[in-house]
């Protein structure tokens, strides 16, 4: 029986077999090594689409319900919950399992031969606080797998996949290495010295919090955050309720903001807001259903402000020029308390091996947010004498679920 290396991701998908000695990538959409981790349910032809199809019906206005970081309920009571998807009711475990039907479909199809085994990457931990929790999402993303039609499933820790890769096709070097691998859900690593693990550890921090306290931050003020509400009678104002912000600005809980009772609510704070134009916005969010659009919009914005000295945030959807500015230092400032948890996080897993950080020769940085420069930043400053290394930030994990995957 054959097995498929699969880098189940919150924000990418990859999947990946040995050809020889060479890693082949498959290319689940034409010309690409990763595939979004995205879905969108066509209300008007009754279909789930994924990956950049899924993303152009968002953007083009299409109707249906669009998902995104749904890895990221992976052992909550959520996941097994029924929700109305168009004009079926199925829970997020038949929607990751379906999409991970298409990845097993595409991946055939493109090798010629059937796939039984699926090796897959996993976080070191789900939930880092709690441990029941953590143990109940790898059952769940068992489930899934043997739901999209995979005899078995086993599993490999991602950044050790990602070490086993770095030193392959005559890579390995002297020296500790560390892996660093900043996903969109979670920050692992791997402290590695050649094909010997040390010590691998995790916590639930990644690009999608990002997103979500830049967006806190910046954006839903925009949108009446922070804003006073007058009192139904009096002259009382009081600040209006965060939840719904908090919501908007995560990317797993979008999806399930549009109901009539949400906007009701939300239409009656409007008459009340001492800031009415701030709400009418939101209310413009909620009718035309834009949460996924700005959280994008934000997502944009991050990868400009991290590239240059400063970036914008553009919600012209929601209201024509609007614009939201987002400086490089803003974006550190913002992201401080991630960066020191995953600094900590780093130097923690030298301490479960026992080596100093002085020791740590080289940085292999693994995942799209790996590349944000607070992550840099965090790491020079406590292992200021390590090599930075930046290949294959998006593929090592699946180059070496790959590898492994041939010894099956």
């Amino acid at each position: 029986m054959a097995a498929l290396g699969i880098d189940f991701g919150t924000s990418n998908t990859a999947a990946a077999v040995l050809v020889g000695a060479q890693v082949h990538v498959i290319p689940l959409e034409p010309g690409q090594d990763t595939l979004p981790t995205a879905v969108f349910f066509d209300a008007v032809h009754k279909d789930m689409l994924i990956g950049a199809a899924a993303v152009n019906a968002l953007t083009q206005g299409r109707e249906g319900r669009f998902m995104r970081a749904m890895k990221s309920v992976l052992g909550t009571p959520l996941i097994r919950e029924k929700k109305q998807f168009g004009q079926v009711r199925i829970t997020l475990m038949q929607v990751i399992a379906q999409f991970l039907a298409q990845v097993k479909q595409r991946a055939e199809a493109h090798c010629g031969q059937t796939f039984d085994i699926a090796l897959s990457g996993r976080p070191v931990h789900f939930h880092t606080r709690d441990p029941a929790r953590d143990a109940q999402a790898l059952a769940d993303l068992t489930e899934c797998y043997q739901m999209a039609g995979f005899a078995a499933v086993q599993f490999m820790l991602e950044p050790e996949a990602a070490a086993l890769a770095a030193n392959a096709g005559g890579q390995q070097r002297q020296g500790i290495g560390l892996i660093v691998d900043i996903g969109g859900g979670t920050s692992d690593f791997t402290l590695f010295q050649g094909p010997r693990i040390l010590a691998s550890h995790g916590v639930r921090v990644g690009g999608t919090d990002f997103d979500r306290v830049l967006s806190l931050a910046h954006v839903m003020p925009m949108l009446g955050k922070d804003s006073q509400v007058r009192a139904v009678f009096g002259p009382q104002t009081h600040t209006a309720p965060v939840a719904l912000y908090h919501d908007l600005a995560t990317w797993a809980a979008i999806a399930f903001l549009y109901t009539g009772e949400t906007k009701r609510a939300m239409a009656q704070m409007a008459k009340l807001a001492v800031e009415p134009a701030k709400f009418a916005r939101l209310l413009t969010v909620l009718d035309m259903e834009l949460g996924h659009d700005i959280a994008f919009a934000v997502e944009r914005g991050k990868i400009a402000a991290n590239r240059a000295e400063g970036g914008v945030i553009d919600l012209s959807l929601v209201e024509k020029g609007l614009r939201v500015p987002l400086g490089k230092a803003q974006m550190a400032a913002g992201l401080d308390a991630y960066a020191g948890q995953i600094r900590a996080a780093a130097v923690e897993t030298c301490a479960m091996a026992g080596v100093p950080t002085p020791d740590v020769a080289r940085i292999v940085f693994v995942g799209g947010s790996s590349l944000m420069a607070v992550v840099e930043d965090a790491m020079r400053a406590e292992f200021p004498r390590a090599a930075l290394e930046y290949a294959n930030a998006f593929t090592a994990v699946v180059d070496g679920l790959a590898i492994a995957a041939s010894a099956i």
